[in-house]
């Protein structure tokens, strides 16, 4: 098989990664060796692959036909994720994109929404209360007209 070439002869979907993007992370990215499997589909290929997954929200066995196999793709995804360099193409990504938006690289505040609502252990779930034929408080009053 022939190697694909970096920008591959299809047309791009809204989840590729632009050329400035993908000299951004194309130092992040392992060597290719000369010795081994000739490579049949190239990193760039791979992370658009990933990244349509993403967007998406796809199984992995519905990428597109023009992308590479899901096994490949699901294959450098897991390597990737285990030694930590979907994290560094993250951060690198982040930092370019907050840089071409005219913002400081590094964000200088962060939210954290802890939303949650404390329960007692001594209220009844609702189906144990219906079970019980206990009735909760309407939340809302309405008065009655005379």
């Amino acid at each position: 098989m022939k190697l694909q070439t970096e920008r591959p002869e299809r047309k791009a979907y809204t989840s590729d990664l632009t050329d400035e993007q993908y000299a951004l992370i194309k130092p992040l990215l392992p060597l290719v060796l000369p010795w081994g499997r000739p490579r049949t589909h190239t990193y760039r290929e791979i992370v658009n692959g990933a990244f349509y997954l993403v967007k998406t929200g796809c199984q992995w066995r519905n990428l597109p036909h023009d992308l590479p196999p899901w096994g490949t793709v699901e294959y450098y995804v897991s390597i990737w994720k285990r030694n930590g360099l979907w994290q560094r193409i993250h951060d690198a990504l982040v930092t370019f994109s907050r840089i071409e938006a005219g913002r400081d690289p590094d964000p200088s505040a962060g939210i954290l929404d802890s939303q949650s609502v404390k329960t007692t252990e001594a209220a009844p779930s609702k189906a144990t209360a219906e079970k019980r034929g206990i009735r909760s408080k309407p939340s809302v009053m309405i008065r009655a007209s005379r």
